[in-house]
């Protein structure tokens, strides 16, 4: 697995096919493999003739494990994602992210709009300006003793998924508490590549799309039939939807 540094920290990373490059960013407690390749996305880009390149993000999967919350910044955590672009030799590309991964995604279209094609936000809707993020329960659930001592339903989801994962949970802690901060209104008013929003129809944690986009000049919005937070990410009608927006503003 190829591996790269910033600022003396290393971060895992896949780069997968040809053609125009597009950046895959996770959400919380995931992985590149678990966001990204077990749902179809890597083949499915690169079959349709993109160069996939998707890392861990800090915390996470095989990149560093930091226990300090202010290393979790979302922008910070952008800089990351500009930094394997660098590495990469990539002036432009698409951007892709979901739930965490989309404000993350944000972030980097802002710091770096001369160099984003396209932005896709999957599974984050007006909460990445009105939400900071997965609630603190979330923190204290990974902290816990045990996971029969977590009695609150979404922390139980998270707790779990992390043992499923063999996650480091002292991290995603520090990840959940670093990473819960907001977006202006402003600032998401500034965002001016070319936009699609997705979000699952069931979806309660993300915050309604059309709120977001708005505030986003020429977003698009894409309702995800049926679907709630965890099973959007992988929806067919998601994947077709984004291949046609790639291919519109390719």
């Amino acid at each position: 697995m190829p591996t790269f540094s910033r600022d003396g920290l290393e971060f895992a990373y896949l780069d997968e096919g040809e053609g125009e490059p597009i950046v895959l960013i996770h959400g919380f407690a995931s992985t590149k493999e678990i966001n990204w390749v077990g749902p179809g996305w890597v083949s499915t880009l690169t079959r349709a003739g993109r160069r996939v390149i998707a890392m861990d993000n800090r915390g996470h999967g095989a990149s560093v494990k930091l226990y300090d919350r202010d290393a979790y910044d979302p922008w910070i955590m952008a800089g990351d994602v500009l930094a394997l672009m660098a590495h990469l030799s990539l002036p432009r590309f698409d951007v892709m992210g979901y739930s965490m991964g989309g404000r993350i995604g944000a972030c980097v279209a802002l710091l770096a709009p001369e160099r984003v094609r396209t932005l896709i936000l999957g599974g984050i809707g007006i909460h990445l300006v009105e939400g900071a993020g997965l609630p603190v329960t979330v923190a204290e659930a990974l902290l816990a003793d045990s996971l029969d001592d977590v009695t609150d339903p979404m922390g139980r989801t998270f707790r779990a998924f992390a043992e499923q994962t063999k996650s480091d949970r002292q991290a995603l802690a520090a990840c959940i508490y670093g990473s819960r901060r907001t977006l202006t209104r402003e600032e998401v008013g500034q965002i001016r590549v070319p936009t699609l929003i997705a979000i699952g129809t069931r979806d309660a944690v993300s915050g309604a799309a059309r709120p977001l986009a708005a505030l986003i000049p020429g977003s698009e919005v894409l309702d995800i039939p049926d679907r709630e937070h965890m099973l959007a990410v992988g929806d067919k009608v998601f994947k077709q939807a984004a291949l046609a927006f790639l291919d519109r503003h390719g």
